[in-house]
């Protein structure tokens, strides 16, 4: 019942409250008819591809309505969580064991998945050609996860100094929450505060989302230069490499 002027723009609101950390999909069909109640004259040739536009057809064989058909795939994201704080000097190496905890996660088959103990296969990997992590047998629930810079100048600060791994996970069925254990390596060559964000996303639906603060401190001193000086009025010199840590 909706009346629209001819090149008048039609907003539709779209409310998305999920209860679940599941894939939720829905269909949005919007049907345009005349005002007047006549037909178009065009007659909808065979084989024409209706997937998303199609058309309903009066006894005639004229177009009666015009019909979109928008789907809509709904992704619920969990409240971010507080940022994990990684510290290193620079110019060291540091190993930090970070524990992420998924909450809300749908269970294969909606029923409590076996814990630890029993065989349940879990597929983890990550994009960049990650070893896939599996375990025991049929039913199967894989995360993908990845770790993104806030822009392109971060990345190519913390890109060469971080280095993540996926080393464990942990199941608790009642409360529905998986535990991510990563290994995360960060090994800065100079002074630096940048942040990154682990996306987590499963396939049955839920994307979560945990922040890394990087700081990298001043290193120590290299070493100490003395320089002599031969007399006054007279120059002293003296001769040290120094290596750089990129091209």
């Amino acid at each position: 019942g909706i009346r629209l002027a001819p090149k008048e723009r039609l907003e539709i609101p779209v409310l998305f409250m999920p209860a679940e950390m599941k894939i939720y999909k829905a269909v949005v069909v919007i049907h345009v008819t005349r005002e007047d109640g006549e037909n178009w004259p065009y007659r909808v040739a065979a084989g024409s591809n209706t997937d998303l536009k199609s058309v309903t057809v009066a006894e005639n064989g004229e177009t009666q309505g015009i019909v979109w058909i928008y789907p809509i795939n709904g992704t619920p994201e969990a409240p971010q969580q507080k940022s994990v704080v990684i510290r290193c000097e620079a110019k060291q190496r540091v190993e930090q064991r970070v524990e992420l905890l998924l909450i809300g996660v749908m269970m294969p088959g909606a029923t409590a998945l076996p814990d630890e103990g029993n065989s349940a296969e879990v597929d983890v990997y990550e994009p960049s050609n990650t070893p896939e992590v599996t375990e025991g047998s049929s039913a199967t629930l894989e995360f993908l996860y990845e770790l993104q810079y806030q822009s392109d100048e971060i990345r190519s600060q913390l890109e060469s100094s971080v280095g993540m791994q996926l080393v464990e996970k942990e199941w608790d069925t009642e409360s529905r929450i998986v535990t991510l254990i990563f290994n995360v390596v960060f090994a800065p060559s100079k002074p630096m505060r940048n942040e990154a964000t682990v996306i987590v996303q499963c396939t049955a639906g839920g994307l979560w989302k945990f922040p890394l603060v990087f700081i990298a401190t001043e290193p120590e001193v290299d070493d100490v230069i003395n320089i002599e000086a031969v007399g006054l009025n007279k120059e002293s010199t003296v001769g040290f490499k120094l290596t750089s840590q990129t091209r």
